[in-house]
């Protein structure tokens, strides 16, 4: 077996594994960052295929054509962080369904499109908090006379 064809199959099969794990991953999940990335990943097992294939047919536009693709996703990158936090700090989280909501008025809601919002999220644990600064805080003089072990 030749040596380049044994290259051109292990970059040829990581690509197709990384565009495979980045669909299901897409497709299954329901938290924007993590379909986010997951379509990265599958841009990336192209990337990677393309680049097998160039190296294969011996020319250099697959790899510039990668090149140009991981420029193109540092971009969307630095977009769909911007539009994550302006969607988290309107609605509170990151969920795929919210999307739903995004119609016209003078549509109407279709029965099967009703977002279910009754799953409510846990309430965020109270972390003790210091006092202030300068502030000594109040100790019972008793306790200070006593030793609760010894």
């Amino acid at each position: 077996m030749n040596i380049e064809l044994a290259w051109l199959e292990r970059n040829l099969l990581l690509g197709a594994m990384l565009f495979g794990i980045g669909l299901v991953g897409a497709i299954c999940r329901r938290n924007l960052i993590v379909v986010f990335l997951s379509i990265e990943l599958v841009f990336q097992g192209a990337a990677l295929s393309w680049a097998g294939w160039a190296r294969w047919h011996g020319n250099v536009d697959g790899q510039v054509f990668v090149v140009f693709l991981i420029a193109v996703a540092a971009c969307e990158a630095a977009i769909a962080l911007a539009l994550f936090v302006t969607i988290y700090h309107h609605w509170g989280r990151l969920d795929v369904l919210l999307g739903r909501q995004l119609r016209e008025d003078t549509l109407p809601e279709l029965e099967s499109e009703r977002f279910d919002d009754s799953v409510e999220q846990a309430p965020a644990p109270r972390w003790p908090r210091l006092p202030p600064a300068g502030v000594a805080p109040q100790v019972d003089p008793q306790s200070l006379n006593q030793r609760d072990r010894i």
